[in-house]
C-alpha cells in the first residue's frame, strides 16, 4: 500500500477533529478526498505527511510507519497545502532550485527542468512568483511537491481559486501524474472528482462516511429510483401516478417526464402500462445520483435559501 492509516485520530482539547479513522490507498490510485469544511480532511493530510503527530494510531507511506520514519517519508511524499506557502520575491527557477537544494536532490538543474515540462511552467519560469496568476503560483506549489520524484502526491485543495481555464488546466497535469504516482487530493469541486478519480474518501465529523468508487457509492445511497423518459404522445401520462411506490412526475417539456419511485421495476412498471394506455416510450433510461447528491446525503447537507 501507498498510504495506509489505521485508527488515525487526532484530538484538539475535548474534541476530536479526526476520530479513529482507517483507510488504505494502492500504488497508482488517485483518490479523491471530501468533505465540508472543519471535517477533518486537511488535518488528516497534515498527520500523513508528518506534519503534525497523531493523537493516537497510526500512518504508513510505502510501509514506513509516520512518525518513527519522518525523514524517510518526506523523501516519498510530495505535498502541496491547502495554502500554498511560496517566496513570492523569488523567480520560479531559482524558487524550484531552492527546493530542490532542500530536498537534497543532485542533478537539481535536470529536476528543476522535469518539474516545469510537467507543470507545463515554461512561458513563466523566467517570471517572479509574486507576478503569476494564481493558476501559475498553483502549478508551481505543485511543481516543488513534484521536485524530488516522490512516489505520493497529497494535494490539499489544488485548484482552490482557479478559473474554469485553469482548473481544467490543472486537472490535466494530475490526470496525467496520476499514471505514475498515488495520488490523495481534496477538493469540494465534484465534477472535478468524477473526472479524475478511481475512487472516493468522504469525512464528516472526523469519521469516515464513506470509502467506494463513485458508481457503487451513486448506486448504494440512492433510496429512490429515477427514470427519464420520453412519449411519441403530446398527452400527459397521468396514469404514472397510478403506479405502485410513485413519488413523482415532474414534465421536462418536448413529450420528456422525470419519473421518481420506490419501486426498482419502475422502468419495468412503465413499459407494461404505457401500451395498455395507448402511450409509445420514445426513449427510457436510468438516471444516476449524482456525487453531489451523494455527498449531500452523508454528510446530511441541507441548502439553506
Amino acid at each position: 500500500m501507498s498510504i495506509l492509516a489505521e485508527n488515525l485520530a487526532k484530538q484538539y482539547g475535548s474534541q476530536w477533529a479526526v476520530n479513529h479513522i482507517s483507510f488504505a490507498i494502492k500504488t497508482g490510485e488517485i483518490v479523491g478526498f471530501l468533505g465540508p469544511n472543519g471535517a477533518g480532511k486537511s488535518t488528516t493530510m497534515k498527520m500523513l505527511t508528518g506534519y503534525i503527530p497523531p493523537t493516537s494510531g497510526n500512518a504508513q507511506i510505502c510501509g514506513l510507519e509516520v512518525t518513527e520514519n519522518s525523514i524517510a517519508i518526506k523523501e516519498k511524499i510530495g505535498y502541496l497545502p491547502e495554502h500554498n506557502p511560496l517566496y513570492l520575491d523569488m523567480y520560479v527557477k531559482e524558487y524550484l532550485d531552492f527546493a530542490a537544494g532542500l530536498n537534497g536532490v543532485k542533478n537539481r538543474s535536470k529536476a528543476v527542468q522535469q518539474a516545469i515540462d510537467i507543470t507545463r511552467l515554461n512561458p513563466e519560469k523566467g517570471k517572479r512568483i509574486g507576478q503569476l496568476s494564481k493558476g501559475y503560483r498553483q502549478r508551481v506549489g505543485l511543481a516543488q511537491a513534484l521536485i524530488h520524484d516522490p512516489a505520493v502526491l497529497i494535494l490539499d485543495e489544488p485548484t482552490s481559486g482557479l478559473d474554469p481555464i485553469q482548473v481544467m488546466e490543472m486537472r490535466n497535469v494530475i490526470k496525467d501524474l496520476g499514471q505514475e504516482k498515488t495520488v490523495l487530493l481534496s477538493t469540494h469541486i465534484m465534477q472535478e472528482v468524477e473526472a479524475m478519480c478511481s475512487r472516493v474518501l468522504i469525512i464528516n465529523q472526523g469519521n469516515i462516511v464513506a470509502n467506494s468508487d463513485i458508481q457503487s457509492l451513486q448506486q448504494t445511497t440512492q433510496s429512490w429510483v429515477s427514470v427519464l423518459v420520453e412519449f411519441a404522445e403530446s398527452k400527459e401520462p397521468k396514469w404514472i401516478k397510478d403506479l405502485a411506490e410513485f413519488q413523482s412526475l415532474t414534465s421536462l417539456g418536448n413529450n420528456k417526464y422525470r419519473v421518481q419511485s420506490n419501486s426498482k421495476h419502475i422502468r419495468e412498471l412503465l413499459s407494461q402500462q404505457a401500451s395498455q394506455h395507448g402511450f409509445t416510450i420514445v426513449e427510457m433510461q436510468l438516471e444516476k445520483n449524482s456525487l453531489e447528491d451523494v455527498f449531500k446525503t452523508l454528510t446530511h447537507h441541507v441548502d439553506h435559501i
